[in-house]
């Protein structure tokens, strides 16, 4: 498996199907393609593979993957990967789409802002929530320090034990680290806006006992200022809804405040939307342009549940409706991964 530079300017690419999205369900309908013989290549904005699911939790733990009673996200990323060398698949790793049209032969011209072009047959868009920002902290002075003493997110937890540690947020990702740092930290402090969280309620009740047994501190307040010394972050004043500021000492403000979904260039190719999503069918998973399919987060339809579980069933099914669509004269047969000389071929497993 290559990848391309984000820097890459490189003449077009004629291939079968163009992925759109490198998390697990557009690696996984790599794999649904290669079962059948389709090449693909794949473009993500992002500069890893893994999309949201390694971007934002890749220590996460998950839990509703068929066969694993426990994955780590970046482990399951991991796990597609390998699963995907045998067909070869090229990623073109920091590339947004920047150019979508339907040429009148019914193939489709990729454009990216890295300077990768694409003629394909069919487009499958796989891209999650579309492309996202952190909301940040929004206090004066926090740039130098973002990405270092600010973290938005977490890549490295082992770097933060021993550390002083100000968590900032009320949803399940504010909790979750809360509750792993917990026992690792010099100290935790975390601070949330409002009496009520957002995250599960077995994680708040977690945290509450950490705070009974004075493990760590709870703050109902919001940012105020930073608290530097010779250019390093010492701390953050925090002020309550009374207007009273209180001094926290940090070595660390991990601030989880969500993020700003937004489809971007996605929302401006002429396909269906309903709530910020893409509509597709639920025998073929196409949008309303043929030859363009959609799986995973990004789309909706009746009944639509937002799980990687989902998103595999739906590539599997779009896989046989691509295979269609580029070879309509084609007469599909159902093959199976155990009995299969074919696939056994393809994916490389020897006789």
């Amino acid at each position: 498996m290559s990848e391309t530079p984000s820097n890459a300017a490189v003449a077009a690419i004629t291939t079968e199907v163009v992925v759109i999205g490198a998390g697990p369900c557009g690696l996984f309908q790599v794999f649904e393609l290669g079962l059948l013989g389709i090449g693909a290549h794949v473009v993500d904005s992002l500069q890893h593979p893994g999309g949201q699911c390694a971007e934002l939790y890749p220590d996460k733990p998950i839990y509703d993957i068929p066969a694993l009673p426990v994955c780590g996200a970046q482990e399951l990323v991991d796990r597609l990967l390998r699963q995907i060398q045998p067909f070869k698949a090229q990623l073109h790793l920091g590339h947004e789409v920047t150019e979508f049209a339907r040429a009148a032969n019914g193939r489709f011209h990729i454009g990216t802002a890295g300077g990768a072009r694409f003629d394909a047959g069919a487009v499958v868009i796989a891209a999650g929530l579309g492309s996202f920002q952190p909301r940040r902290i929004g206090v004066e002075g926090a740039e130098p320090f973002e990405g270092g003493a600010i973290q938005y997110r977490i890549r490295n937890a082992a770097e933060l034990a021993g550390k002083r540690l100000v968590v900032f947020g009320g949803g399940d990702s504010a909790l979750d680290w809360t509750l792993e740092l917990a026992p690792r930290a010099a100290s935790l402090d975390l601070v949330h806006r409002r009496a009520e969280f957002r995250a599960a309620p077995a994680s708040v009740a977690r945290m509450r006992e950490l705070v009974a047994a004075g493990r760590m501190r709870l703050f109902e307040a919001l940012p105020h200022s930073l608290i530097a010394e010779d250019g390093a972050l010492r701390g953050v004043n925090i002020r309550a809804a009374d207007g009273a500021v209180t001094s926290l000492a940090a070595d660390r403000l991990l601030v989880f405040f969500g993020l700003h979904p937004k489809l971007g260039p996605v929302a401006e190719w002429g396909l269906a939307l309903e709530r910020k999503a893409l509509k597709v069918d639920t025998e073929k998973f196409q949008t309303s342009l043929p030859g363009v399919f959609a799986v995973g987060d990004i789309n909706t339809y009746p009944g639509k549940k937002k799980l990687i579980l989902s998103g595999f069933h739906e590539a599997a099914l779009a896989a046989f409706a691509i295979q269609h669509h580029l070879y309509p004269q084609k007469k599909q047969f159902l093959q199976y991964t155990t009995t299969s000389p074919v696939m056994h071929q393809r994916l490389g497993v020897p006789d």
